[in-house]
This record gives C-alpha cells, sequence and structure tokens, in this order.
C-alpha cells in the first residue's frame, strides 16, 4: 500500500499552507506548460489519479468534461475535494494507486499531478492506466525530475568563486529514498528517465512529448525564488496516448 502521509495531520497541515495548496492551479508554476499537454476536455471522461483537493477535476468540469472522477489514497484530501465542489458531474473515490482497479477503456483522458513518484509498482499501474484508456486517449501526468530525487545535500553546495551546484547521489541507484519533506520520513520512488519513459513504453503507450520544466523568465520575474529551477529541473511533465 502506498505511504499515506497526507492523512498525518502534522503534514496534512503543511501542506494546506503551501500556495499551490491555498491558490490552487493558477499557483502552481508549472501549470501552463502542463495545460498545454492536454486535449480539448469537451464531453471527455477523465479520471485523477491523485487528486488532492480537487483543483483539477474541478477545472475539467468547467472545460465540459462529460465527467470526472478524483482519486486519493487520503481521506483528509478527499474531505477537503468533496466539501469544495459543487459540480454534479464530478465524483471522488478513496483507492490506492499501487492497486488501482479501473473498468476497461472507461476514460479518454487521464491526468495526475505530482503523485507518481510515490508509487512502488509503477509499471502495474501505467499497464492498468492503459487499459482503462480507450483508444486515442491521453494520459498527462507532472512527476518529481529524478535529478530533484537524488541530491547528496538538502541544498545549494557554493563553491569558494560563489558558483552554485546542486549535486546528485547514486542516480543510478534506482528504488525507495527517504525525505524529509514537510513530515519526517516521506518515502518516494526514485527512477530514472530512461526506466521511466522505458515503463510507459513497455505499458503499450506511445511518448507524445516530454518537458523537463523549467520557469520562464517572467515568472522568475515574478517570483525570484524559481530562479532555483533554472539550475536544475524540479518536475517533469509527460504526455503519452493509447
Amino acid at each position: 500500500m502506498t505511504q499515506n502521509i497526507y492523512d498525518d495531520p502534522g503534514f496534512f497541515r503543511a501542506y494546506s499552507q503551501l500556495p499551490r495548496s491555498v491558490g490552487g492551479l493558477e499557483s502552481a508554476p508549472e501549470w501552463p506548460a502542463l495545460r498545454a499537454l492536454l486535449p480539448t476536455l469537451q464531453n471527455l471522461r477523465v479520471v485523477d489519479l491523485g487528486c488532492g483537493y480537487g483543483w483539477f477535476c474541478r477545472w475539467a468540469s468547467e472545460q465540459g468534461a462529460q465527467s470526472v472522477l478524483g482519486l486519493d489514497v487520503s481521506q483528509k484530501m478527499l474531505e477537503k475535494a468533496e466539501a469544495t465542489t459543487q459540480a454534479g458531474n464530478i465524483s471522488y473515490r478513496q483507492a490506492d494507486l499501487e492497486c488501482l482497479d479501473l473498468p476497461t477503456q472507461s476514460f479518454d483522458l487521464a491526468y495526475s499531478s505530482l503523485a507518481l513518484h510515490y508509487i512502488k509498482d509503477l509499471p502495474g499501474l501505467f499497464t492498468r492506466v492503459h487499459d482503462a484508456l480507450a483508444p486515442g486517449a491521453r494520459l498527462v501526468f507532472s512527476i518529481e525530475h529524478p535529478i530533484f530525487m537524488a541530491p547528496r545535500n538538502p541544498g545549494w553546495i557554493v563553491d569558494a568563486q560563489g558558483q552554485r551546484s546542486w549535486p546528485v547521489d547514486s542516480y543510478q541507484m534506482e528504488g525507495e529514498r527517504i525525505t524529509n519533506w514537510l513530515a519526517e520520513g516521506v518515502i518516494k520512488q526514485h527512477r530514472t528517465i530512461g526506466t521511466l519513459l522505458n515503463l510507459l513504453i513497455a505499458a503499450g503507450l506511445r511518448i507524445v512529448h516530454v518537458n523537463e520544466w523549467g520557469p520562464t523568465a517572467q515568472q522568475v520575474a515574478e517570483l525570484p525564488a524559481l530562479v532555483e529551477e533554472r539550475e536544475r529541473p524540479m518536475m517533469l511533465l509527460v504526455a503519452v496516448e493509447r
């Protein structure tokens, strides 16, 4: 079973204070690039894998989706999502993505934001998502970039000349990584970019676009803290089709 860290009271409290938790999709700097990978949602059947507060579910409904299913392992997340959703074509369900069970060819779009790096059986999940997608349907997701997931130190290294670097540790050594993000002992699954993309191919999905996301100059000007994301990618955005 996936570690359900989001139901930890301390973690959930800290997570609720993040800008993207308060402001939703428009407060996530990668959202414009992720949105560009999405098809027109009119009349589509949509599933959100790791829906969190339901921000994307509500947006998909507003874009004309026929139906939207939000799945999350966290009961606290689902309670928040349900409390802030009025649209009748959105439903939420508690589900562990490690053992997801979806009807065959039942969705036209699968979406996931920063959830898949928690999944140990990612090959199985990709296969199940493939089977749940209609022919020509798309999976669009963001995931923590493998370089970001394999740091040797918890922050930048600055040499004698003032040059900064973000070194990685055992990048080729795939498997469990334990971090202390918002709480101690958060478990994530590190894979190389090659492994991640090949898992998608092995599941029968065709790679459409890959974006090692970084902020635009305008985004950095508006939020200077984002300059770090131009030094090393934090997120990987991927679109694939069945």
